[in-house]
């Protein structure tokens, strides 16, 4: 009995590690909801096959090669698909936007002010007048931009307008097709833009490939 489980243990350890090179290298704290989820289960799922001794390995080897293939799957649409991201991961919020806290994001958030203040402290941030922007990002941590550290505001995501950065700048979609206009260019040539420092930066589709 015990050598089974000792060979069950390592087959489903190298096994793992296989299924999470596969699936690309992150850290934990950048895992996405999908990738969390997907982590857990597979934990789940490795634990039920170690416990249950007497039953296959396949039980548990075939259930998380199907994962893998989901979240490989997801991952590849939400890498096409600029909507189906966002309804996955949300977007990053900005709770202080040039200075100001945005009390009424932090309650969409669900996001008191003892937490900003907290994760502030943990960045050497004594007071809120020292912050020029504060975005939560996706994965739940807080980026902080001083006046030394500009915070570069994404406008154009792969051929897509964040609408809620550039409202949050205090802009438009005109504003924005305006700069297309002027660089020639249009909304599908565009892979990534972002303004900075009164500046906008563009890298474009064809760039890339």
């Amino acid at each position: 009995m015990y050598l089974n489980l000792i060979i069950k243990t390592f087959i489903l350890y190298f096994y793992i590690v296989l299924c999470y090179r596969i699936m690309g290298k992150k850290e934990v704290g950048q895992l996405s909801i999908i990738d969390l989820i997907v982590s857990i289960l597979i934990a789940e799922l490795a634990a039920m096959s170690i416990e249950e001794v007497d039953r296959s390995i396949f039980i548990s080897i075939i259930p998380i090669a199907l994962l893998v293939i989901i979240q490989m799957s997801l991952s590849y649409i939400t890498l096409k698909s600029n909507a189906f991201r966002k309804f996955i991961d949300g977007n990053p919020q900005v709770l202080i936007n040039k200075g100001k806290v945005n009390f009424k994001q932090m309650q969409k958030t669900r996001y008191s002010l003892d937490d900003l203040i907290s994760q502030l402290r943990e960045k050497g941030i004594k007071n809120l007048e020292e912050v020029n922007y504060a975005i939560l990002e996706n994965n739940g941590k807080l980026s902080v931009f001083n006046d030394n550290n500009v915070y570069p505001m994404p406008i154009i995501i792969d051929g897509v307008i964040d609408v809620d950065t550039v409202k949050n700048m205090k802009k438009n979609i005109d504003w924005v097709y305006g700069i297309l206009d002027k660089n020639k260019l249009k909304l599908e040539d565009v892979f990534y833009a972002f303004y900075t420092k009164d500046k906008t930066f563009i890298i474009k589709k064809n760039e890339i490939n």
